[in-house]
């Protein structure tokens, strides 16, 4: 064989070769085409013929709402649509008609590019054949009405190659930074699933079901082009406890000092005393920037030591277990010595010999001699005695995140000869504000310790799928005794102690302050001088109806409880009191209900009937003509011929500017208006000749 033949036959097999070689691949492709996710097949056209490849995925279903207890959005899921046009279905007579005037309409609603760049994008993809022309994303609902009603676009999707189905939902929050950690997020990631607050806490009811809905392969990818298979089921709507106009007070207020003291950080948490549903949570610490946000949830999270308000705890054990009376008298000198440690009260020299109730109103600290005094011989006794007020277990909240307190026990490793009395007086426990604020809640709520909730019941639409009514941890914390008498030193504090600035001229208040000193998280080895300031209590005192908790970590300009946090307390109060109904009596409750009809306008027959039907006003008529006067009786309305013929000026005295307005200019004349009220008189008398384009002027009053 001549070596010409031989480089024929090779070319021959490379040839062919090549043909099996791009055979396979377009084999392939159209297999993994089919089998890329989903459920793939080839949708087949009335003529036998198949058409491009489609699959069946999943449909996300819109996220239920989180709603405070008004039904008020706090997270809502919005819609956005990407816009796409497919201008190959548009006929190129109406395409090169309209086409420039779309291209004005969209410039108009998005500036962002001018119309001839829309138009060159438009006309571009036209010649190219391409069937998704990128529009515009993330247009809002509202915007995406306005793009149905545009030229080319009104024509529909078929004729007009609008494609507007792409929709993405963005879960959003109404108010901003208002409870932000506590409504918490979702997300996934390759890490796994992070839930986060009652988002997370209620994923399983907020997230819905999927459906599932046919995708189509084009150049550009898979693309929504419907049928839907299978309809989603919408996730349901949580109804919060939180009461929004509570919670943007307690923001404010929060805020505010937080700035006018420098602070690091602060929460506020106000709970309703009987139910335990928390009406507000606030957590605010502040950034690089010096701005305040919402990046920890500290009310739920952090545990601290709660310095002096830990004293109520205190008292009530040693009363609880006939330790002491708070008439007993105690000498509060200032300095008090343990081994080789000594804790000194924050008054100079002490207060002298006062009662064990005067030392709880100013926060002596003799608080520790006394506890040390009845419990050193029997530690484990003090220790039983505040588990069994709830302080020793976490309270078990749906929100993750909540820690268990620490509350040393004789035998422990970290348990000493100084643990006692240190924590008689908030130290050597750590609680989280929550716990605190459960405890005090217990004894404004006569003893019964509630479970502190955030939600109230799960709907989807009108149905009620579950809901959540008030937990009741224990009946009683303790002796009616002791709650009579530690509620009288409560009232004490505000009365004549250390929170004396706090009273209120409208109702009461109960509370303790305190002020502990903290580490430093940035050198937890040693303590420095950095302070928190804490107040809790509740109000109004003889007949308590919210309970609340205000911490502020770290103040620079003041650190006490009284004036640092306590100042956010009362001002929280005295806002909810004054715009709370439930304490004020209705200033008209007692007045009888007027007997007397009340005047109507001049008007169209027909409206008034029905109004008076609605009212249950008694009425008579006396015509059937469409427009009519009203007189006005003793016990009827009756209803009387107007002077409106059509035919002549209309008689408009006494009507409504609307009715009277339509009337004029019905009959071709202009209507000139002053005032506001009936028409009490028209310059052209009812009754004369209609003047076509004349004007009349109306004095309303």
């Amino acid at each position: 064989m001549t070596s010409d033949k031989k480089d024929i036959v090779w070319r021959a097999y490379l040839v062919y070769f090549a043909f099996v070689v791009v055979m396979l691949i377009v084999i392939i492709k159209t297999v993994s085409i089919q089998f890329e996710g989903g459920k793939p097949y080839f949708m087949t056209s009335s003529d036998g013929n198949e058409r491009m490849p489609t699959r069946v995925v999943q449909r996300e279903p819109r996220r239920g709402q989180i709603l405070d207890n008004s039904y008020t959005p706090l997270v809502t899921s919005v819609s956005f649509f990407d816009i796409h046009m497919d201008p190959t279905v548009v006929d190129d007579k109406t395409f090169e008609k309209d086409v420039r005037n779309l291209s004005i309409e969209l410039n108009k609603l998005w500036p962002e590019k001018s119309a001839r760049e829309y138009e060159e994008t438009i006309r571009n993809g036209k010649r190219r054949g391409s069937r998704y022309v990128p529009i515009h994303k993330k247009a809002t609902n509202e915007e995406r009405k306005l793009v149905k009603q545009m030229p080319i676009f009104n024509l529909g999707r078929l004729k007009g190659g609008l494609i507007d189905n792409d929709e993405i939902i963005i879960r959003k929050r109404p108010h901003g930074e208002l409870m932000k950690r506590t409504l918490g997020y979702v997300r996934e990631d390759q890490y796994g699933k992070l839930s986060v607050g009652i988002e997370g806490a209620y994923d399983e009811y907020l997230r819905g079901e999927p459906g599932e809905e046919v995708e189509q392969k084009i150049s550009t990818g898979w693309k929504r082009i419907g049928p839907i298979v299978k309809d989603p089921v919408e996730g349901a709507n949580v109804v919060t406890t939180i009461d929004k106009e509570i919670q943007e007070v307690a923001h404010l207020e929060l805020l505010n000092q937080l700035k006018k003291q420098n602070a690091e950080s602060g929460c506020v948490i106000v709970m309703d005393v009987h139910t335990g549903y928390v009406k507000a949570i606030v957590n605010l610490s502040k950034d690089e920037s010096g701005e305040y946000y919402e990046s920890y949830n500290k009310a739920i999270g952090t545990k601290e030591v709660p310095g002096s308000t830990f004293k109520l705890a205190s008292l009530m054990a040693a009363l609880e277990d006939g330790k002491v009376s708070i008439h007993d008298k105690v000498n509060a000198f200032g300095t008090y010595r343990f081994y080789n440690s000594k804790m000194e009260d924050s008054h100079e020299g002490g207060y002298g010999t006062i009662t064990i109730q005067q030392a709880f109103e100013k926060s002596s600290n003799v608080f520790s001699k006394i506890i040390n005094d009845n419990y050193k011989d029997d530690p484990n006794a003090f220790v039983d005695r505040i588990k069994s007020f709830g302080l020793g277990d976490s309270i078990g909240i749906s929100i993750k995140g909540e820690p268990k307190p620490t509350l040393y026990e004789p035998g422990s490793p970290k348990w000493s000869g100084l643990s006692l009395p240190w924590m008689a007086v908030g130290y050597e426990v750590q609680l989280t504000p929550l716990q605190v604020l459960a405890f005090y809640n217990s004894v404004a709520n006569n003893g019964t310790y509630v479970k502190p909730q955030f939600v109230r019941e799960i709907r989807r639409g009108n149905n009620l799928i579950k809901s959540f009514p008030p937990v009741i941890v224990k009946e009683k914390i303790c002796s009616e005794s002791t709650l009579k008498d530690v509620q009288t030193c409560l009232e004490g504090v505000v009365k004549r102690g250390t929170g004396t600035a706090l009273q209120s001229a409208y109702f009461d208040i109960a509370g303790k302050t305190g002020t502990a000193v903290i580490l430093d998280d940035k050198n937890t080895s040693k303590t420095e001088k950095k302070y928190q300031a804490s107040f809790v209590g509740y109000f109004p005192a003889n007949d308590p109806i919210y309970s609340c908790i205000v911490v502020v970590s770290a103040p620079t300009q003041n650190i006490y409880g009284a004036v640092v946090s306590g100042t956010v307390f009362n001002a929280i109060a005295n806002k909810v009191y004054a715009s709370s109904l439930k304490y004020h009596q209705a200033i008209n409750e007692a007045q009888a209900r007027r007997e007397e009809l009340p005047v109507s306008a001049n008007g169209n027959r027909s409206d008034l009937m029905t109004l008076y039907t609605a009212f249950d006003i008694p009425y008579v008529s006396t015509t059937d003509q469409e427009w009519i006067r009203t007189i006005t009786g003793d016990k009827k309305v009756e209803l009387q011929t107007g002077n409106v013929s059509g035919k002549t000026v209309p008689n408009v005295t006494g009507m409504t500017a609307r009715d009277a307005v339509y009337l004029i200019e019905r009959t071709g004349m202009h209507a000139e208006i002053s005032g506001v009220g009936k028409v009490k008189s028209q310059s052209v008398p009812a009754g004369s000749e209609i003047i076509m384009g004349s004007t009349i002027k109306l004095l309303l009053q």
